[in-house]
């Protein structure tokens, strides 16, 4: 039987309101639309799809190659186990497996985890969740193949990948410990502002060389060879007059007013750190700079409980790049003056350590699949440590990507709307984003960031994923508010 019905109203066009009212904002339903798995448009689709299998299949290459080298039987047959393990995440993936409970392995995060996918996510699955919860899920999963095994809790399978990585990149090592084995001084007969003017210069050219260390993120640079690295690395000035007109939003001029007015009292700076290796490396010379200036009196580096995005940072690889530094022999083809410059910055690194006006700290609500508007909410001890930070430097993609939410906000959008309560909350500090650009996310673009971002589109495609472009974006935050939990 057909209906004929002639006098309804006609459908309308439904314009849908973005951002979301915060009420209506949760992990599944982000302030703008969420890049999911199934978006072949998005970066998601190539990283859910293609990316993380591949990822996860070099990573038990690496496992079998470890356990190749094994001779005890209980560590061999232990090792197996978690193998088996690894290669069930790797069907679950590609079979697009709906999203388990973590199982209690003892981590400080599993009640984190399990009361968001409880919550928000039941029923979903590797393709149709957020990509962002979606591919630190998949890190979560993987961190539990060795959490629950007997002997191989602490194995990180992205380790030896890191340490390769950072043996490639000599020229770039070298290019700066040179420079800045020497602590810095200012030159004899400066007047007050001239000295300023040095330090605002140094100032600049650091923070660009902290930015863009963040090009060698191992997880995209799958098959990089050691000339791309250097190209990627390369630190000289006039390589770095030519990448700024690249930073797409650049606050630099007022992260640097900010920066100065904490000369006078001396203030503390955090890191939440991203990338191990030569990224850690160039963060770990502007921290350096930073303390000898007098602009900070102390840095604190927030970095991984656990291997987490195949390169961030995990208190392993933090020890690990100070001791090769001092002792290592991981560059075979340089000078003596060169493999010291290297140890003299290495020492006094590590005696920042043992003063305490370096301090390295790991916590568990960095390895959830919580964004970062979130923090305040699910990690209020962290959220109140970060409030007694004078400027809290975010560095890479995934940092940048968690404070945004990652979803679909136009261009154009004002930084400290897109990170919501991080800004906005009582006692938020101020957050400084150093971020080159490698997924669909992007804002502070400006006024006209809308049309930048479609002329990009038009003339280079695959602009948001290649690296080439990047943003230093500032929030003011409400520093010195009471900080208040609901």
């Amino acid at each position: 039987m057909h209906l004929t019905l002639s006098h309804l109203p006609s459908k309308q066009d439904i314009k849908l309101v973005y951002p979301r009212t915060p009420s209506s904002i949760d992990p599944n339903n982000p302030p703008w639309p969420a890049f999911r798995g199934y978006h072949t448009y998005s970066f998601a689709y190539a990283t859910m799809g293609h990316r993380l299998p591949t990822i996860l299949g070099k990573a038990i290459d690496d496992v079998v190659e470890t356990l190749n080298q094994e001779s005890e039987e209980d560590r061999v047959v232990d090792l197996v186990d978690c193998i088996k393990r690894m290669d069930e995440l790797k069907e679950d993936l590609q079979a697009h497996a709906k999203l388990r409970p973590i199982i209690d392995d003892g981590e400080a995060d599993v009640a984190l985890w399990n009361k968001e996918i409880a919550k928000y996510f039941q029923g979903k699955d590797f393709m149709n969740a957020p990509w962002l919860f979606a591919e630190a899920y998949k890190y979560r999963r993987l961190r539990e193949c060795f959490s629950v095994s007997k002997l191989w809790q602490q194995y990180d399978v992205f380790f030896r990948q890191k340490c390769d990585t950072f043996s490639r990149s000599g020229d770039a090592v070298f290019e700066l410990s040179t420079r800045f084995v020497e602590p810095f001084k200012h030159k004899e007969g400066l007047s007050a502002q001239e000295k300023l003017d040095a330090e605002r210069l140094m100032f600049l050219e650091l923070t660009q060389i902290c930015l863009w260390g963040n090009s060698t993120d191992l997880s995209l640079l799958i098959n990089m060879t050691e000339e791309q690295i250097k190209s990627l690395q390369s630190t000289g000035g006039e390589n770095l007059a030519a990448t700024e007109k690249n930073i797409l939003g650049n606050d630099m001029a007022r992260l640097w007013e900010v920066v100065r007015d904490l000369k006078d009292t001396g203030g503390r700076i955090d890191f939440v750190l991203d990338n191990a290796g030569f990224e850690l490396y160039c963060d770990c010379v502007y921290a350096d700079f930073l303390i000898q200036s007098g602009l900070a009196k102390e840095v604190r580096f927030h970095g991984k409980r656990y291997p987490w995005f195949v390169s961030d940072v995990t208190k392993k690889d933090w020890n690990w790049l100070l001791n090769m530094m001092v002792y290592g022999h991981l560059f075979p083809k340089v000078t003596d003056e060169e493999v010291e410059s290297l140890r003299q910055l290495g020492l006094r690194w590590k005696q920042y350590e043992k003063e305490g006006k370096w301090v390295y700290e790991q916590h568990p609500f960095w390895c959830t699949g919580y964004t970062y508007w979130d923090l305040h909410n699910e990690a209020p001890d962290l959220f109140l440590h970060l409030s007694r930070s004078d400027l809290v430097i975010f560095k890479g993609d995934l940092n940048h990507r968690k404070l945004t939410y990652d979803c679909a906000a136009p261009p154009s959008t004002d930084f400290e709307i897109a990170i919501g309560p991080m800004a906005s909350a009582a006692g938020a500090p101020r957050i400084c984003s150093l971020r080159t650009i490698k997924s669909d996310v992007v804002v502070g673009l400006g006024p006209n960031g809308d049309e930048l971002a479609d002329k990009l589109d038009k003339e280079e495609p695959g602009w948001k994923i290649s690296g080439k472009y990047a943003v230093v974006l500032l929030s003011e935050g409400r520093p010195g508010e009471k900080v208040r939990f609901a």
